[in-house]
């Protein structure tokens, strides 16, 4: 064991003295354009921290230990410039008893230029990078986890030239941003008049209802007046409006959060391309996975609130029993996603392998757990799961062919209103009629009717 620590210590010190000795050699090792981050035209210095237990001692072959928990920090600045006397000079900072270190952070700034850019004829941003290298010893397991990370800020170059070649304007960009922002802005405020409109022509038609038949509008002729299409457009609108306006941020080169405005981008795009298929929905034969969808959506909502209990259930059991036994199921997320690829048919004899025979009662729990959770989500719950898509998918094929169920709105807006509301059925229980008569309404009676029809 002792061996084992001495050997894990050398190897920590000539890690990280071979990290400082990179760093000390930058400019000479870099193959891009990269060099040491300045400040009032003085190299920014790296930080070493090296955090550990106020005082300890340990004796494992007496089973004794001695441990303030209390933690100190030493933190140390080394200068670029003075690579070759560092480690004469700091010694003793990097003598390392092993028991008592807790973490080492290795922090330090460079400065770069991204040159790709000159070929599109753009100008090249300079970039600062803020790098952060950790030695986490917290476990004290014999294995110090090391890990690196660095943030990265944009601005503009101060001094730059580019010769031989025009400098691309982005004037004509920013102008086609502009264009999007005014058209997203007209079709926002249109279809939220649209909306505002069908709210109130509902409310006229429920007092039209209540004053002349004492009848309550259902909830599914309801909806008829809301076109969620329209919902759907304003905010891809304002998704777009708000993406737009960030790109002509970042062109102007006040604005370097790329990661906000693609989201807004990215999403507004998906949402239109899904409201291209409301035009597929004026042909009967295109019609049919809007259709199904719609008549699906409900039962599957239910269905998978049910299902998401047991899921979660199996996420809290594997978590807490096969946690220390296995990487896939260190954290509840991890888990989640471990049983989500399970359902699907991934990495299921992986799963299984990496189990060790060690502990036979955790062992046996894994196989229990793991054989009753893919049974039962593969061969019941995605079997429902599909079912309920199935039977709404066969529902409006018979739609289809013997003609879509008559609402009560549709009824009256056909001018049949001697039989308006429908006596002894329920919302929803209603007569059939054929796709075609169902976008006809020349039978309505206009001189008997108020209510104006907004589409």
């Amino acid at each position: 064991m002792c061996g084992n620590l001495k050997l894990l210590t050398v190897e920590l010190k000539l890690l990280k003295i071979t990290c400082l000795q990179q760093y000390s050699q930058l400019r000479n090792l870099s193959v891009g354009p990269v060099s040491y981050a300045e400040e009032n035209e003085k190299f920014l210095h790296m930080i070493i921290c090296k955090k550990s237990y106020m005082r300890g001692s340990v004796e494992p072959s007496e089973e004794s230990y001695d441990i303030d928990a209390q933690l100190e920090t030493v933190c140390l600045a080394l200068d670029p410039e003075s690579a070759t006397t560092w480690r004469m000079n700091n010694a003793s900072f990097f003598e390392l008893e092993f028991y008592r270190l807790v973490e080492i952070e290795i922090t330090f700034a460079l400065k770069g230029i991204n040159l790709q850019t000159v070929r599109s004829h753009e100008q090249p941003d300079c970039y600062t990078f803020f790098v952060k290298i950790v030695f986490d010893n917290s476990c004290h397991s014999g294995k110090v986890k090391l890990t690196l990370d660095f943030d990265d800020a944009s601005s503009v170059c101060k001094n730059w030239k580019i010769s031989g070649t025009a400098q691309k304007s982005t004037h004509y960009l920013l102008i086609f941003d502009g264009f999007v922002i005014v058209i997203c802005l007209i079709s926002a405020v249109l279809c939220t008049r649209s909306i505002i409109l069908a709210v109130k022509l509902l409310q006229r038609f429920s007092r039209f209802c209540l004053e002349n038949y004492n009848h309550k509008v259902c909830e599914d002729d309801q909806r008829e007046f809301l076109n969620g299409w329209y919902i759907l457009v304003i905010i891809s609108d304002v998704m777009a409006i708000i993406g737009s306006i960030l790109k002509m941020e970042i062109q102007a080169k006040s604005l370097t959060n790329y990661d906000v405005c693609s989201i807004f981008l990215g999403t507004s795009t998906l949402m239109v391309w899904v409201g291209v298929i409301r035009y597929l929905g004026y042909f009967e034969k295109y019609n049919v996975l809007i259709l199904t969808m719609r008549a699906a959506l409900p039962k599957v909502l239910r269905f998978c609130c049910c299902a998401g209990m047991i899921y979660l259930g199996y996420t809290f059991c594997g978590w807490i029993v096969l946690g220390p036994y296995h990487e896939k199921f260190e954290g509840l997320s991890r888990v989640a996603e471990c049983l989500f690829s399970l359902v699907n048919g991934d990495d299921m004899f992986p799963t299984f392998a990496e189990f060790g025979q060690k502990n036979t009662m955790v062992w046996l729990f894994s196989r229990a757990y793991l054989y009753s959770f893919i049974s039962l989500f593969i061969y019941m719950v995605l079997s429902l799961f599909i079912a309920l898509i199935t039977d709404a998918y066969d529902t409006i094929k018979g739609y289809q062919t013997t003609g879509f169920p008559m609402t009560e709105l549709q009824q009256f807006l056909m001018g049949q209103k001697e039989g308006f509301p429908l006596q002894g059925q329920e919302c929803g229980e209603v007569e059939n009629v054929h796709p075609s008569v169902m976008l006809c309404c020349c039978k309505r009676i206009p001189e008997e009717d108020s209510i104006i029809l907004i589409s």
